[in-house]
């Protein structure tokens, strides 16, 4: 191992994610915003960049690249959280509290990403 095991971790959980939209795809089709076009297809490129950029992360030639591609997918994936707030059965009758902890989530994400990147 070249990187500390906490960003296998983070890769990892990428890949994860990633996959997980391929076998539970109605799970993260309920929560894809109505005004978006394309939601299955979205689920499935979203899913396919997780665990390309999961992969990604594990390579030098290809770690800050992928950081910042992250970095760049959770801030679009903002869309999702922010439409869960819009209503109840956006937000899967989620405490907001819930929700917005999602949202806070993402920001932790993006930071513990750019922690990684290299000069």
């Amino acid at each position: 191992m070249i990187y500390p095991w906490h960003l296998y971790l983070m890769a990892a959980m990428y890949i994860i994610a990633g996959i997980m939209h391929f076998i539970k795809p109605k799970a993260y089709l309920r929560i894809m915003p109505r005004y978006l076009p394309a939601p299955k297809s979205l689920v499935y490129l979203s899913g396919f960049a997780e665990i390309l950029l999961g992969v990604g992360l594990c390579f030098s030639e290809t770690k800050n690249t992928a950081i910042w591609l992250i970095i760049l997918m959770l801030a679009v994936f903002l869309l999702v959280h922010f439409y869960m707030l819009s209503s109840k059965k956006a937000g899967l009758n989620l405490p907001s509290w819930v929700l917005w902890g999602r949202v806070f989530l993402q920001f932790g994400l993006m930071y513990w990403a750019y922690f990684y990147l290299t000069a």
